[in-house]
């Protein structure tokens, strides 16, 4: 297992002084990281929804970009400048209205200029995952 850089109290921290933008609001909370994986949660809002009642892609996207920049980051520590250079999203099922949104992240490869990663989206308790997403980020030379 990997040594974590940060812990969920420093990842804390550290995002609300230089993200604040995505975490300031307190709808999402950091519920663990560990350097190798992470759990997100996105409090419910009907900000999330589209038309039809059903949690947005938008919604979905960022959360799970979110959720690989935490990962990313306990891993390796405060590189801010470290950034998505792509994205893959396969929406699987309906999210449903009045449920948090969780985003279980967990790295695949970490180099020293790439990771890669994947983050399952779920809805509520439901195990069944509602997307599922691949991301590769870019580290900085530091």
């Amino acid at each position: 297992m990997a040594i974590a850089r940060m812990t969920v109290a420093e990842l804390e921290k550290f995002l609300h002084l230089e993200f604040p933008q995505a975490f300031s609001a307190g709808d999402i909370a950091i519920e663990s990281a560990d350097g190798e994986s992470c759990l997100l949660r996105q409090r419910y809002s009907d900000r999330m929804l589209r038309p039809g009642g059903t949690v947005s892609g938008p919604t979905l996207m960022a959360l799970a970009d979110f959720a690989m920049y935490v990962v990313l980051l306990s891993a390796i520590g405060p590189v801010g400048l470290a950034v998505t250079t792509n994205l893959n999203i396969n929406f699987l099922r309906k999210g449903q209205p009045g449920q948090d949104v969780l985003a279980a992240a967990r790295l695949l490869k970490l180099g020293r200029r790439l990771a890669v990663g994947e983050v399952n989206l779920l809805s509520g308790t439901s195990a069944d995952p509602i997307a599922h997403v691949t991301a590769t980020y870019s580290i900085p030379n530091i």
